[in-house]
């Protein structure tokens, strides 16, 4: 039996990865605490490189640079709660020479609770601005192709 997390699922250019509602990301009133919503947008950019073969770990990719965000919007709609069973949408909006652009939705019953739109720069190990590989351009702008065209 598999006992790996769930890295989600990538369909239609869309990366989707479920979560669930736990005590500890709400505060008293049971309520997602703001800084919830971040840490899982960025674990549905992480496991939706790792569907397209972009791990933060492989030597050759960890020689190429890292990601970092370089700019990030949010707008919070609806509170998450307790419990809520959430789905993490991640999709590439746009592309740049040194960055990917996507933008990323937290839903709960078909309802959109927030929205980001984030700038992840590839950096290289010292830290400056990096170009794209072509390889990853090519599988960031076919995904952003499927989004667009479903």
């Amino acid at each position: 039996m598999n006992r790996l997390p769930s890295s989600g699922d990538l369909q239609g250019g869309v990366h989707r990865l479920p979560v669930r509602v736990y005590y500890e990301d709400t505060d008293n009133s049971g309520i997602v605490y703001h800084a919830g919503y971040l840490r899982w947008f960025e674990r549905g950019r992480t496991e939706m490189l790792r569907h397209v073969g972009i791990t933060h770990m492989a030597p050759d990719i960890a020689a190429a640079g890292y990601f970092a965000v370089a700019d990030m919007n949010i707008r919070w709609l609806r509170p998450a709660r307790l419990d809520d069973a959430l789905i993490i949408e991640s999709r590439v909006s746009r592309l740049r020479a040194a960055a990917v652009v996507l933008t990323q939705t937290i839903v709960h019953d078909e309802a959109t609770l927030c929205t980001a739109t984030v700038t992840a720069a590839l950096l290289c190990p010292d830290g400056r601005p990096r170009r794209l590989p072509k390889d990853w351009e090519n599988q960031f702008l076919a995904l952003q192709q499927e989004a667009e065209a479903a």
